[in-house]
Order: C-alpha cells, then structure tokens, then sequence
C-alpha cells in the first residue's frame, strides 16, 4: 500500500478536531491496515509539509437500530490518526 490516495481516506471535522487544530494537529481517517509510518509519508508528499508525530487509534462501529425493518445493524469499525505537524506548518483542508 503505497499510494497516498489509498492511505489518507478523509479528514475529520468535528468539534474535538477543530479543537486540535489550534495545536497544530490533524485528524484524519485512514486505511485499516496503515501504519504509523506509512501514514506520515503519505501526509508529507499529499500536503507538503513535515509530521512530528503521528498517533493512531481503532474506533468499533456503533451499534445502530434501522427504523425501517426494526433490526440492529452496525457502522464500519475504523482507524483514525492525529497527525501533528512542525511548527509553522498547516493544511488547508477547507480550499475551494
């Protein structure tokens, strides 16, 4: 898995990232089998610029109830990383 595209799947925007982002740390949503290093290559060639640190952590899918049919079903399990960047560096997740 060496395509970056293949790696990096989707930022996360929610209140707990933006708050993070004051720190200079990203949150992103990655490929299952990535590990640290291959996400901190993929984050410096898409984005160009330098990871300090990477951390990862595996979220379980919740449990949610279907309206319709009255059946349990459950979102995908997934593997997100805080990637924090050297100072002065940023990515702009939000260009048009």
């Amino acid at each position: 898995m060496t395509e970056q595209h293949q790696i990096i799947i989707k930022p996360i925007v929610s209140e707990k990232s933006y708050a993070l982002l004051d720190e200079g740390s990203y949150t992103f949503v990655v490929h299952r089998d990535a590990n640290k290093i291959e996400i901190r290559q993929a984050i410096e060639a898409a984005f160009g610029v330098r990871v300090v640190k990477v951390n990862t952590l595996n979220r379980k899918g919740k449990t949610k109830l279907n309206r319709r049919t009255r059946t349990l079903g459950t979102r995908p399990d997934t593997k997100r990383a805080i990637v924090t960047l050297a100072a002065g560096d940023t990515i702009d997740l939000f260009d048009k």
